[in-house]
């Protein structure tokens, strides 16, 4: 079967190996521009890039995918069976996902309905629930609004942190993508035509009752003492590794990248710092405490908080 895979992250990358190491014909990798980064503004490839480039597949980096007739072209010239389609950055045309006879696959971070958009894992993570998964789909023109083909639950751990998740569901979801491809390649020959394949396949309908995941935005990671120690503690771990949650401790900005939840109804008002040790660094929030563990101060590295107050004594008694 002949695959035209498009993606862009390491989340993508996993997929993509999954797929080459089964055996598969990649036909054509397509991925995100290479952009520049850190402070000598050198040119990085994505991770998919570099495993397609590791690997001589050929490899298209379009500017813009909607109104580009001449990538278009190239696309269908390359005649896939089907599209895999990971975490690629770019909302597809319909006239693109119906380049493959067998239609576009997306590997999606929740179980559909839930948490359809940009930042499924994030949100999972940020909203505190106790699992998530993987769903297999085929794509239509709606935003993750396709027929769900398989899925896998997984179970997310109280101090799990995004990047933790992100890494265990890109290898859930590329093994999920393979069972996927194979119950299509088994079927193949059965069917003349998608829906034919949608049917034989028992792909599922998605309800209404649907949740959205969007954008996260920079605006959200400023800490609100007022909050329970618990949406605080979930916030840490749901911006880690992006952005970072932060507050102010000694009018600084200091990153929070691991927290843990201390019980503690003190009737005290949220921000105090009700232990501050050189091991110890406890704040109240609006319900119970935060107790911080590792710690990032503006211009300077991470850092667990037994290195932070050993170096430093916080004159204020609040946090901001």
């Amino acid at each position: 079967m002949k695959i035209l895979f498009m993606g862009t992250p390491d989340f993508a990358k996993e997929s993509l190996e999954a797929l080459y190491n089964n055996g598969f014909e990649i036909v054509g990798v397509v991925t995100n521009v290479d952009k520049p980064k850190g402070r000598g503004m050198k040119m990085l490839y994505t991770p998919v890039k570099e495993y397609a480039l590791e690997k001589g597949l050929k490899i298209f980096q379009p500017e813009k995918i909607r109104n580009n007739e001449e990538f278009y072209e190239e696309m269908k010239s390359l005649n896939p069976d089907i599209l895999c389609v990971v975490a690629y950055g770019k909302i597809l045309p319909t006239k693109i996902l119906e380049i493959g006879k067998y239609g576009a696959i997306n590997v999606h971070g929740s179980l559909l309905p839930k948490y359809r958009g940009a930042a499924p894992i994030q949100w999972s993570v940020l909203n505190g629930d106790k699992t998530t998964g993987i769903t297999t789909m085929f794509m239509d023109a709606g935003m993750d609004t396709g027929d769900m083909i398989l899925k896998e639950e997984v179970e997310i751990g109280e101090n799990e942190t995004t990047g933790e998740l992100w890494t265990k569901l890109s290898t859930i979801g590329a093994q999920l993508l393979v069972k996927t491809i194979n119950k299509i390649q088994e079927l193949k020959d059965e069917v003349s035509n998608l829906e034919e394949l949608k049917e034989k396949i028992g792909a599922q309908k998605q309800s209404e009752d649907f949740t959205i995941a969007p954008m996260l935005d920079k605006e959200m990671s400023k800490i609100d003492w007022t909050k329970s120690a618990n949406e605080i503690h979930n916030l840490v771990r749901g911006l880690n590794p992006i952005m970072g949650a932060y507050t102010h401790i000694d009018d600084k900005k200091i990153k929070i990248w691991k927290t843990k939840v201390i019980l503690n109804n003190d009737n005290i008002e949220p921000g105090t710092i009700i232990e501050k040790t050189k091991k110890q660094l406890i704040i109240k929030a609006g319900e119970n405490a935060i107790e911080v563990l590792e710690i990032q101060p503006e211009n300077s590295k991470k850092m667990n908080i037994k290195d932070f107050l050993n170096g430093k004594q916080i004159i204020s008694n609040k946090v901001n």
